[in-house]
């Protein structure tokens, strides 16, 4: 295999992963030590997340090939791509959880670049508040849970009109021994 044609074979990989991905952050990573790089990927994997660097030629090249526009602009310095097939917050969560946890607001050792939901390309602001939204259990157990409420309140009621029945027998039960 050539020099072009592992270039071309990077390039349909990150078309690919670029087409299948519900969410997509891009970073850059200046001075990113090991060992947090190393806390990162391990994170991200937990999550479901693929995270790997990438050229920032190739990529332009595949989100070309994808019809995506809006990347090239934050295309600069390194870059590197994490995403998800199955999750659209989980990139956005895990990367920017990682920022505050370690303190690296406001450094260049990890930078959010830019992102992507199914397919549009957002800014950081945009990321920022994807970060902030529940997880889809979180919301799936509330969404149970304001489902269930009604169940039990009916239940509770049910139980009440049982209760004073029993009551209502017993008075006149009562009623009739001393008559």
């Amino acid at each position: 295999m050539g020099v072009s044609e592992k270039k071309q074979a990077i390039v349909a990989e990150l078309k690919e992963q670029l087409a299948s991905a519900k969410g997509v952050v891009l970073t850059g990573y200046k001075g990113l030590t090991v060992a947090q790089d190393t806390e990162l990927r391990r994170e991200l994997r937990e999550a479901g997340v693929s995270y790997h660097v990438v050229k920032n030629t190739m990529l332009r090249l595949a989100a070309k090939e994808a019809g995506v526009e809006g990347l090239d602009e934050h295309l600069e310095g390194t870059t590197a791509f994490a995403f998800s097939a199955e999750d659209a917050v989980a990139p956005a969560k895990v990367i920017c959880g990682f920022i505050k946890k370690n303190k690296l607001e406001d450094t260049e050792v990890l930078t959010v670049k830019a992102g992507m939901v199914e397919g549009k390309v957002i800014g950081l602001d945009d990321i920022k508040a994807l970060a902030s939204l529940p997880s889809r259990e979180e919301l799936i157990a509330k969404l149970l849970g304001s489902m269930n409420a009604p169940i039990s309140n009916t239940v509770n009621v049910l139980q009440g009109v049982i209760r004073n029945a029993v009551y209502v027998l017993d008075a006149v039960r009562a009623q009739k021994e001393s008559a």
